[in-house]
């Protein structure tokens, strides 16, 4: 019998822009994780210590915690000076601190030329260079960065996922799988090509999924192969989050949005699938 245990947590972003009422509809689904991407129309990088405070005592009142907070670090251009984005990392690091996390979701960089997918490869090197400056950093600061897939992005198909993921051996990095956004860059079998590369790199995953001829869907609906993965981690042992951003109503370049009822047909069609893999949830 397999030991895997899995939490879910989701982007509150996508139900509301007002943190309380993300966070009452948390609640509402059984769901006591929230990933801290922006509240009132702030990004999470953007928050002042003021609106922190604000955060931590909502939080607290709905009894939420925070699983990691969705930065925008790494959704930068390459060639822009790294130091940039170091100095935003510390910044998260603050607020992570006190919102009791070290979870970082960031990203790797859009390249020079986006002319094609294949002109990708060409800049493997110095994303590799410019991530484990980011690991570096976060290595002082003790935390962890969740290194998310994402189209548009250098580390976007599951071959360069490998590639830089096995070039940075830094346990202060690890891959937030997105399902979704890999089939959004033609991968049409992700969990069957994806596991054995990406599998002992993997410490966290995003839940939406999509079809290979369009469309963000819920767990289960598209091409994503989400009920594989679950059953591979499943079998592994997995001990960790499953993080709702359904995008099923707008699918946006740097955020998504749901709606109250839209996440909550995410986490009933995520639940389905899990019973059907036998995933055990931990609230």
């Amino acid at each position: 019998m397999s030991n895997a245990t899995f939490t879910i947590s989701a982007f509150g972003d996508e139900i509301a822009a007002d943190l309380d009422e993300q966070l009452r509809v948390l609640n509402e689904l059984r769901i006591g994780w929230l990933e801290l991407r922006g509240a009132w129309g702030v990004n999470v990088l953007k928050m002042s210590d003021a609106d922190v405070e604000r955060v931590q005592a909502s939080l607290t009142a709905h009894n939420v915690r925070v699983s990691a907070l969705g930065s925008p670090v790494g959704k930068s251009p390459l060639l822009d000076p790294i130091e940039n984005e170091v100095a935003n990392l510390q910044r998260l690091g603050q607020i992570a601190k006190k919102l009791g996390t070290r979870n970082i979701r960031i990203f790797s960089f859009y390249p020079p030329d986006t002319s094609s997918n294949g002109a990708y490869d060409q800049y493997v090197e110095q994303t590799i260079a410019s991530l484990s400056r980011l690991a570096e950093e976060a290595e002082k600061l003790d935390l962890l960065l969740l290194l998310e897939n994402e189209k548009g992005i250098v580390g976007d198909t599951v071959a360069r996922c490998h590639r830089i993921l096995t070039a940075i051996p830094n346990p202060h990095l690890t891959f937030a799988w997105d399902p979704a956004n890999f089939v959004q860059v033609g991968e049409a079998n992700v969990t069957a090509d994806g596991w054995p590369l990406l599998s002992p790199h993997t410490g966290y995953v995003h839940i939406k999924d999509a079809k290979l001829e369009g469309g963000v869907k819920a767990a289960g609906e598209g091409d994503g192969q989400v009920a594989e993965l679950l059953a591979r981690l499943n079998a592994a042992g997995y001990q960790g989050m499953l993080a709702l951003e359904p995008h099923l109503t707008v699918a946006g370049h740097s955020s998504g949005f749901s709606g109250p009822e839209g996440m909550a047909y995410a986490a009933q069609k995520l639940r389905e699938v899990m019973a059907q893999t036998g995933c055990i949830e931990v609230l």
